[in-house]
């Protein structure tokens, strides 16, 4: 019976470690592979481990009967820095300089706390970020600053209706509204000149660029499911934005 516990603890720490990566925007093949290098460094004979974009399915065989765990994914965001955190851990237990229950507790901490940037700090950068889209992308200097307040306030405004309708197609998309309105609005009081250098810079912010990447990643890496699933999901979020645009721009 003990050995049995320890078995399920042993899949607890696989779960929670891969639970947390996937949360934070980890590829597929990446949350799989720890998992399993988790499993084998506390003696694992052999790990199964099946993980989606809203799920994780995880089983180890052992001499005895075991269970197969079932993990659900309903909120995923970007937070590099868990994901190195987790990473840590891992290599941690892998060098036997860890525990399981120190592993455990290591695991829960990092996925109890909060290390992403504040509010402020993000709107700041994507405020600055969109500045320098539209200079990147030919704009002119005299639409720097419109293209700084308007992607400030459409990643704002995308968070804010985040929180009051947790659906990401709808946030984005009002976002989007609001961002093609305020360009707008910069060009008919004669503070911007180029409408679409404006409109390009500021919804830069919310382009799905490491939604992207992991769905190319795990496609080149064999994880046909989360690689089309990730796809299809960046392919929403365009969606929205190009929608939002041209909500506005057809009422020019």
């Amino acid at each position: 019976m003990e050995k049995k516990q320890v078995v399920y603890d042993i899949m607890e720490v696989c779960l929670l470690a891969g639970k947390i990566m996937l949360q934070s925007g980890a590829e597929t093949y990446r949350v799989e592979d720890t998992m399993e290098r988790i499993a084998r460094a506390f003696g694992v004979r052999e790990a199964h481990c099946y993980v989606t974009p809203t799920g994780i399915i995880f089983s180890i065989e052992s001499t005895e009967p075991t269970k197969t765990k079932l993990v659900r994914i309903t909120e995923r965001t970007t937070d590099l820095q868990k994901v190195a955190m987790v990473n840590s851990v891992s290599r941690q237990i892998t060098n036997k300089k860890i525990s399981l229950d120190s592993a455990f507790i290591a695991l829960k901490e990092i996925e109890q706390s909060s290390v992403t940037y504040s509010t402020k700090l993000q709107v700041l950068a994507a405020a600055i970020a969109s500045g320098c889209f539209l200079i990147m992308f030919n704009g002119s200097w005299i639409d720097f600053l419109p293209a700084v307040i308007t992607g400030g306030v459409g990643l704002t405004s995308v968070m804010y209706f985040h929180r009051v309708v947790p659906i990401k197609f709808i946030s984005e998309f009002i976002g989007s509204i609001i961002i093609g309105m305020l360009s707008n609005f910069f060009i008919y009081l004669g503070l911007g000149v180029e409408l679409d250098k404006i409109i390009i810079g500021s919804v830069m912010p919310l382009v799905p660029g490491l939604l992207l990447t992991n769905a190319v990643r795990d496609l080149m890496a064999g994880h046909l499911v989360s690689g089309i699933s990730k796809g299809a999901e960046a392919l929403l979020t365009s969606f929205a934005i190009g929608s939002g645009i041209a909500v506005v721009l057809s009422f020019l």
